[in-house]
């Protein structure tokens, strides 16, 4: 009998933990690879939540909660009388001698805007040694590392390069605090593994780098959504000061970076994301597109035609604001218009509660109460979608949603707005409108339930389409293949393209920050939009969009700064 792969599948604030696409992914792997015992690396928000995705009996899982711990140490397997040691050797001379130069080199390396990922993978990994023999709080909270985390915001504060804005002295605490929880993977023991596989370019990619590092392990990257866009448009709902939002943005670029760099191949789950990772210096090669799937069986169109008293449109989503409901409750007064017995169904949880008040308050503005209904969540997808005429989406950012796949492995023509991989997904098999657009997908809508014949063959070759492509089969043999390729060494690592400003948008930014500094904010924005034109498609540019959008707030300019914020989002993955 042969020996099974053995893969470190890393995941952040997903499985097994919580509900979703990424969820609905890892545990299609771990359940249905026999071939392949998985650890599971999971780093979560706090170690109180409850696991929901049970494990089969050869999955390890290791749980990283990154907040809700005194002690760091507090959730690893490790004896008192260790962690006591540790802290008896973390002593100020220890501190200041050998975890203060990788300190300074690691936040040098978050704040500066050009980015060394090279240079940041062998720091960490230098700190990950650091802390096998040394206590990891002891060393953070320490008054020396914190007088020298002041000096060197300080300093970053007059360095026209890099110029980042003055802090309060909550600001400096809070930003610190972020390094010191987003860092505790560096204080975990690292699980052996013959492919390390990481679910996200984000944090829990640092195992999979420190692996690569240590034992020249595979490092396979997936990327379910661009992820610089996702903290960005949570970014834009915080309210942050400038300096914390400039801070922790360039502390993600950092190790979205870093997970590209040592990554030996980045397989987004459709071509859509390809266009931010080589914005990020992914070369061509290093990319394999492998696209979700799901089970052919479960999801499949009902065995017998129901008659349905009336045409029903089903939306499956939660209740949030990148799913735009809004826009699909004002879609269905039009199309109530067209066909008035028109019920829309949106089946789905409250992921926010002040939104779906709003959602409800637009059904009754509009007299809807009797046509838009609100199902809550479901545990029978399947007829879910088997309970609808028509499936509609009206998302403003997507990747590559099961719910599109799902509904056509269904036999479901779909209506959706055209965001991420979903034109990839539906191919010729749906309508396609643009976001935010009520009048188009209603006409959308309209079209289909008045043409019996075209749902039906739209609905034929939709479940064509997904058996030919987003099978469970396929997405398991193109993982099994690829574990077993980066073990034979066929994707050897290769390098990302350099990640520089160019001379030109260097020499903008700079200006634009000294005149920032003197407080001549209008010609500021001048200079960073100037620096902008100058390079658009580098990895900076968002930087740059979010100190103008900062500018627009010290200015009180409040509308304009929020415009700044959703063209970032447009630029990193609308």
């Amino acid at each position: 009998m042969s020996k099974n792969i053995k893969v470190m599948l890393t995941t952040e604030g997903t499985y097994p933990f919580h509900q979703g696409g990424v969820s609905t992914w890892c545990d299609i792997l771990v359940n249905k690879l026999d071939s392949v015992d998985f650890v599971l690396y999971s780093l979560m928000m706090n170690p109180f939540i409850s696991q929901i995705f049970p494990l089969p009996s050869s999955t390890q899982l290791v749980k990283v909660p990154l907040w809700g711990t005194e002690e760091p140490s507090e959730y690893l397997e490790s004896s008192f009388s260790r962690v006591y040691l540790s802290k008896q050797r973390t002593t100020d001379d220890v501190v200041e001698k050998k975890f203060l130069p990788l300190f300074k080199a690691l936040i040098r390396e978050f704040v500066s805007l050009e980015k060394n990922p090279v240079r940041l993978g062998e720091t960490l990994y230098a700190m990950y040694l650091y802390f096998q023999e040394y206590e990891y709080k002891k060393s953070f909270k320490s008054d020396i590392t914190w007088a020298e985390y002041k000096r060197l915001i300080h300093d970053f504060t007059e360095d026209e390069e890099n110029k980042i804005d003055s802090p309060s002295v909550y600001a400096l605490i809070q930003s610190l605090g972020w390094v010191y929880r987003f860092m505790v993977t560096l204080n975990t023991p690292l699980p052996e593994a013959d492919v390390v596989h990481s679910a996200a370019a984000a944090f829990c990619g640092i195992p999979c780098v420190l692996s690569k590092i240590e034992r020249k392990t595979p490092y396979m990257l997936t990327e379910h959504g661009v992820y610089i866009r996702e903290q960005y448009l949570s970014l834009s709902k915080r309210g942050y000061p400038s300096f914390l939002n400039t801070f922790f943005i360039r502390m993600i670029n950092s190790i979205i970076s870093l997970n590209y760099e040592y990554a030996d191949i980045v397989s987004p789950v459709c071509k859509y994301n390809t266009r931010w990772e080589q914005r990020f210096g992914v070369v061509k090669e290093k990319i394999n597109v492998i696209y979700n799937g799901v089970d052919t069986e479960k999801f499949a169109p009902a065995s017998a035609k129901k008659v349905k008293d009336v045409p029903t449109v089903v939306s499956i989503a939660r209740i949030d604001p990148l799913k735009d409901i809004i826009t699909l409750i004002e879609a269905t007064e039009l199309v109530a218009r067209e066909i008035p017995d028109v019920r829309v169904i949106v089946y789905g949880s409250v992921s926010v509660d002040d939104y779906y008040e709003e959602c409800t308050q637009k059904v009754k503005s509009l007299g809807l109460e009797d046509t838009v209904i609100f199902a809550g969540h479901t545990s029978d997808v399947p007829a879910a979608y088997n309970s609808g005429d028509i499936i509609a989406s009206s998302s403003i950012s997507e990747a590559f949603p099961y719910s599109v796949v799902e509904a056509m492995m269904s036999g479901k023509p779909v209506v959706s707005t055209d965001v991420g991989g979903i034109a990839e997904a539906l191919g010729d098999c749906g309508i396609l409108v643009t976001p935010r657009a009520p009048a188009e997908l209603a006409e959308g809508i309209v079209k289909l339930l008045q043409n019996p014949d075209m749902v039906e063959d739209m609905g034929k070759r939709a479940r064509i389409r997904a058996l030919e492509h987003f099978s469970i089969e396929k997405v398991l043999e193109n993982h099994y293949n690829t574990y077993n390729g980066l073990i034979a060494g066929d994707y050897q690592l290769k390098k990302t393209l350099p990640i520089s400003l160019l001379q030109k948008q260097k020499f903008y930014a700079e200006k634009g920050y000294t005149l920032l500094n003197m407080g001549y904010i209008k010609e500021a924005i001048e200079q960073f939009r100037e620096a902008i034109s100058a390079s658009p498609n580098t990895p900076t540019v968002p930087v740059l969009m979010l100190e103008i959008a900062n500018a627009y707030k010290k200015m009180g300019e409040h509308q304009k700064a929020d415009l700044e914020i959703e063209k970032i989002g447009y630029i990193t993955g609308a």
